[in-house]
């Protein structure tokens, strides 16, 4: 496995998402994860599903604080003592006593962006944080965010995959040593027709979605945090630091394409 530095923490390259991952299927996804050697599990308040992620590490032989734990705060509860209690009530259900990342879910223009992120650094001052972020931020909000947060900003999470490539933003975050976190990095499936990663995957010995994640892992400072709840596609996502994509695949796999974004974005709304 390779990592990402941020801080004083070496975060595991390919973490699992558990969007979209309800009840018993997100307990058991995470616990076949752990089992497999995930040790980065990403889930989110709206996601509705944190009692049971924070079951499935409890229930697992892995130790809590050698898991690298993501959950988010939804954007109606910004305002500080609603965030403090929405975390409060995460770490409830994740039977954690603290998340290792923290992240604003989305922009809101209607909340007071000083006052929410002074009140993360206060939950990273009381031990229930290690880290803050954001997610889906444009590098102007991220700028905003790094300006006026008493802390530092460890990531930005955003879709990210060879159609969407986020070329400003990874720059951006790359110059400023945050680690941009992506998500849907399979395009929803999306690549997996894709005939130019089936042709260099053939060459590899590995699949499309294999060479997608090992093209997003490549670039420094990011970390991909496919959706699985296939035991085989859980073990391939892991196995993809055995080979290594040359300069002219990584600059040919990244095709900006508005259309098969939006077909992304259909995608992962019909599930």
């Amino acid at each position: 496995m390779e990592h990402v530095s941020v801080a004083d923490d070496d975060v595991p390259a390919v973490g699992l998402g558990t969007w979209k991952l309800d009840g018993q299927t997100a307990y058991g996804t995470v616990k076949t994860a752990l089992s497999l050697g995930y040790r980065h599990v990403d889930t989110a308040q709206a996601y509705g599903n944190e009692r049971h992620v924070g079951n499935a590490i409890a229930d697992s032989d892995v130790d809590r604080d050698d898991v690298f734990l993501t959950t988010k705060v939804r954007p109606d509860r910004y305002e500080p003592g609603d965030l403090k209690a929405s975390v409060r009530e995460s770490l409830h259900k994740l039977d954690t006593d603290y998340v290792d990342l923290l992240l604003l879910h989305w922009p809101n223009p209607l909340s007071d962006l000083d006052a929410t992120l002074r009140a993360m650094a206060d939950l990273v001052d009381d031990g229930a944080v290690t880290h803050v972020g954001v997610s889906n931020f444009s590098v102007d909000q991220l700028k905003r965010a790094q300006a006026r947060s008493p802390v530092p900003i460890a990531t930005n999470q955003v879709q990210f995959h060879p159609f969407k490539p986020q070329r400003e933003l990874l720059r951006y975050c790359q110059d400023e040593d945050v680690m941009l976190t992506a998500y849907s990095p399979l395009a929803h499936g999306a690549v997996l027709d894709d005939d130019l990663l089936w042709a260099i995957g053939r060459s590899y010995d590995k699949t499309p979605a294999q060479v997608a994640l090992r093209w997003a892992t490549q670039h420094r400072g990011v970390c991909a945090i496919p959706k699985s709840t296939s035991r085989e596609h859980l073990e391939q996502n892991l196995d993809i630091f055995d080979f290594k994509l040359d300069a002219d695949e990584v600059e040919r796999i990244a095709r900006p394409n508005g259309l098969k974004t939006a077909e992304t974005m259909l995608r992962g709304m019909l599930g």
